[in-house]
């Protein structure tokens, strides 16, 4: 400090200075040249006292030389205000403090599918190994075992009641036998089946259909006929079911005439329905009477002999009814209408004996020829599928959905065993009974929907009214159906209207009606046009040849007239 001060008060005197004042002093002047002056020694300033070495836990590299005490003292300054005690703790990773520790793999995976299964394991702390974590009271409880100590957890396999002696015929099971204390019939307690049944019943009358059932049954007409004649038997009690036996025609079933001829005039005009008559059918066998459907929602049953009167009316559905189908003895029709139903009818009676409804518009109807299976019949629905019903029980038996518009027409042949079915899809396709899979499909480019089919008195041909005009023709070759591409009967105005075709009984003609009102008849081998005339005002939707008769036909047209021809 002496040093240091005397070089503060001569920092400016030079050494020659010094020199020159020690000799004039008479002080020796000689120096000591191996002595060393410190001229800026180090310090510690107020700054440096003041200091606090900051130390980052996260930096790998230190650029200072701290002590113990310093390199682990706690964390200071000011604290965030907004963070949790969890937020602020010391973190290495995302989600908290990782220490570094070694496991052993074994170890490891005890430990965490215990807790996986278990849900406790051991305290992974270094110090705290004899605690758990998770459920400690499960763990405490049972003792801290391991799934290695042979622990049973509730995953192990149910033993089966096995037999497998093959020579016991009843009570071999195989692989397939049932588990111990397995229960085979749930059936719920008295008080959950009446709040199930609650709820389905409050589940359904919020559907859509059960309002739309509901509406309907609102909606549904009522249901009467109406007896035109006197009395419904004669003097011997026998029912106008039955055929008369004095009309100069043989009207046994397997009577067939020799030779037919085309009609020359018109015999008789029925007259009693409102609007366009849609479909006619003679009654089975004996054709003494004959069904017809109309739009103004009614089905009549005429008379062919006799007085040729409306014997009763039938009352029942709210929209025009499509078309109507007795069954083989003719004392029950179906009819299909517009309204969405099918009612099954006692013809005598005039009672509804059952309904049928779907929801969808049923476009066609047929029994099944066979006596055994006549209680059976098809109904082509516009929603593409054909409805097998069993008429004894009203329910639906089988579906065949394979075509890929509305259902038009459907014919049995083979014997009955099958049947072939026409569609807007422009497809003929056949089916076996009883199986909803097509065995064939009939679709060419230039074939078009076609809406009425008819079979052949000999079961030989069936013909259809194809929507390009013409009538086509399919031949029955050994129970299959063909296609004939170059025979077809043209020269009507039949497109866009189901026109039924007929045959005459001995297989000489083929007549249709068309849209203008007119009726054709054709030569069945030379394909020519050998009769034609103006039948309806409006279109002749339909046209019968009687099965008994050779020259008497009914033809009827959207005029609301039915007419007789002879």
């Amino acid at each position: 400090m002496d040093a240091l001060q005397a070089y503060g008060s001569d920092s400016e005197i030079s050494d020659d200075d010094v020199v020159m004042k020690d000799i004039a002093n008479g002080k020796s002047a000689s120096l000591n040249i191996n002595s060393s002056l410190v001229v800026a020694p180090s310090v510690e300033t107020r700054s440096d006292i003041r200091q606090v070495a900051m130390i980052d836990r996260k930096t790998k590299e230190i650029k200072s030389n701290p002590t113990f005490e310093e390199l682990f003292k706690p964390e200071s300054g000011p604290v965030n205000p907004f963070k949790t005690e969890k937020q602020r703790a010391q973190k290495n990773t995302l989600t908290g403090y990782v220490e570094p520790a070694h496991f052993n793999q074994f170890h490891f995976d005890k430990e965490i599918r215990s807790f996986d299964t278990l849900g406790y394991a051991r305290n992974p702390t270094a110090d705290r190994g004899t605690e758990f974590v998770g459920d400690t009271k499960k763990a405490v409880a049972e003792g801290g075992v391991t799934l290695f100590d042979s622990k049973k957890t509730g995953g192990e396999r149910r033993k089966r009641l096995r037999n497998d002696d093959p020579s016991d015929i009843d009570g071999y099971t195989g692989p397939w036998s049932k588990y111990e204390n397995e229960k085979t019939i749930a059936k719920p307690t008295p008080e959950l089946q009446k709040e199930m049944d609650a709820f389905v019943k409050k589940k359904q009358e919020k559907s859509r259909r059960y309002k739309k059932e509901q509406k309907d049954n609102e909606q549904m007409a009522e249901e009467s006929s109406v007896l035109h004649i006197k009395d419904a038997e004669d003097y011997q009690g026998r029912s106008f079911l039955v055929p008369p036996s004095f009309t100069g025609v043989n009207l046994r079933e397997d009577y067939v005439p020799e030779r037919c001829y085309i009609p020359k005039k018109l015999t008789h005009t029925y007259r009693g329905h409102s609007k366009g008559v849609n479909y006619l059918q003679w009654f089975p066998k004996s054709a003494h009477l004959f069904l017809s459907c109309s739009m103004d929602t009614k089905i009549k049953l005429w008379e062919v002999y006799d007085r040729q009167r409306a014997v009763r009316t039938y009352s029942g559905h709210k929209m025009p009814v499509r078309e109507v189908a007795f069954n083989n003895d003719g004392t029950q029709f179906l009819s299909a209408s517009f309204d969405r139903y099918v009612k099954l009818w006692d013809t005598e009676t005039g009672q509804v004996v059952n309904r049928f409804h779907t929801g969808h518009v049923p476009y066609c109807l047929k029994y099944h020829p066979d006596d055994d299976k006549n209680h059976m019949f098809l109904v082509g629905m516009q929603n593409k599928k054909i409805i097998q019903w069993d008429s004894r029980s009203g329910e639906i038996v089988q579906e065949y959905d394979r075509h890929l518009q509305a259902v038009n027409s459907i014919t049995f042949f083979d014997k009955n065993r099958r049947f072939a079915s026409t569609s807007d899809d422009k497809s003929v396709r056949i089916w076996e009974w009883e199986i909803p899979v097509d065995t064939k499909l009939i679709q060419n480019v230039g074939l078009h929907a076609i809406p009425t089919m008819t079979k052949s008195p000999n079961d030989k041909w069936v013909v259809g009214q194809c929507m390009d005009n013409r009538i086509v023709l399919f031949q029955l070759i050994e129970d299959k159906l063909r296609f004939t591409k170059k025979k077809a009967f043209r020269g009507h105005n039949a497109a866009g209207y189901a026109c039924n075709v007929d045959y005459s009984p001995d297989m000489s003609f083929l007549i249709s009606g068309d849209a203008d009102g007119k009726l054709f008849v054709w030569d069945w081998r030379t394909h020519k046009i050998v009769g034609k005339w103006k039948a309806h005002d409006n279109t002749c939707i339909a046209a019968h040849w009687h099965p008994h008769e050779k020259s008497k036909m009914i033809t009827a047209g959207w005029d609301g007239l039915i007419k007789m021809w002879n």
